[in-house]
């Protein structure tokens, strides 16, 4: 009696840690399904367009959306992602580098302009002695902002800090503006406290501003900050990857890009 009683205990001991275990972060892509993470917005937006085209090719797409930028590379390293659409290159490395992660990108996708936005101000020419700008915290963006900052004509940074620039690397700041760092997501619900904020554009048509008609200065169509599919390693050289890539890089999705967003978002392949 003992040994039957043992026997159901470590079945259902069995049972209860394989339904906790969660799906295997190792082995090969599914040959017909994918499940990518995007960031909700236009990355959404074209991701549902990508998967409509790539339904005609037999593969199915399972989109998961987040709301900022940390969980879909942390869900694609864990494995509850085979996928992720949402980040460009010095976002990426620098994730990779501080995290450990094995994740690698596999094509370009969309080139997102940041902008400067203000409620109060029509030109960044008329921000006043000590204003407050907002910028994102992460580091990829923060420094991006700066670059846009500088850009603009507002601050100098020191010579070669590129996109690795901080608050500190300010070695010109004439109007004495106080910078603000907020997390990307919530910049754009914090406008009306500040004066000006550099935004992703994401985020900025997330909130419901148009970029080419509503920020007051804008990054040029050679911006180099492409977005990129990401993938773990291990699984760079799936087969199932290259149907999505020709559905993404399709005319039929490069045609929807430019229809929906006149310019905001750019198709970059």
């Amino acid at each position: 009696m003992k040994k039957v009683l043992l026997s159901i205990v470590s079945l259902l001991l069995v049972t209860i840690l394989a339904a906790c275990g969660g799906k295997d972060t190792g082995g090969a892509l599914s040959e017909d399904k994918l499940v990518i993470g995007v960031t909700a917005g236009p990355h959404e937006q074209v991701m549902e367009k990508v998967k409509e085209v790539a339904a005609k090719d037999g593969l199915e797409i399972d989109i998961k959306v987040f709301t900022e930028y940390v969980m879909p590379n942390t869900a694609l390293a864990e494995g509850e992602l085979d996928v992720n659409s949402f980040q460009t290159k010095p976002f990426l490395d620098n994730v990779v580098k501080e995290r450990n992660y094995d994740l690698v990108d596999i094509a370009p996708t969309l080139t997102f302009p940041m902008g400067i936005y203000s409620e109060k101000f029509a030109s960044v020419d008329e921000l006043e002695e000590g204003a407050k700008l907002g910028l994102p915290n992460d580091p990829t963006n923060g420094g991006r902002a700066l670059i846009l900052f500088q850009s603009a004509g507002l601050i100098t940074l020191k010579d070669g800090v590129g996109d690795q620039a901080t608050v500190k690397d300010i070695v010109d700041n004439p109007k004495n503006f106080e910078f603000i760092e907020l997390e990307a997501s919530q910049l754009p619900r914090q406008l009306d406290e500040l004066a000006g904020a550099a935004i992703n554009t994401n985020f900025a048509i997330e909130h419901g501003y148009v970029p080419t008609e509503d920020s007051i200065f804008i990054e040029g169509s050679d911006s180099p900050w492409v977005n990129l599919l990401v993938v773990r390693g291990e699984n760079k050289e799936d087969p199932v990857l290259e149907k999505l890539l020709k559905a993404y890089h399709s005319d039929e999705v490069k045609q929807f890009i430019e229809e929906t967003f006149s310019g905001s978002v750019i198709p970059s392949w």
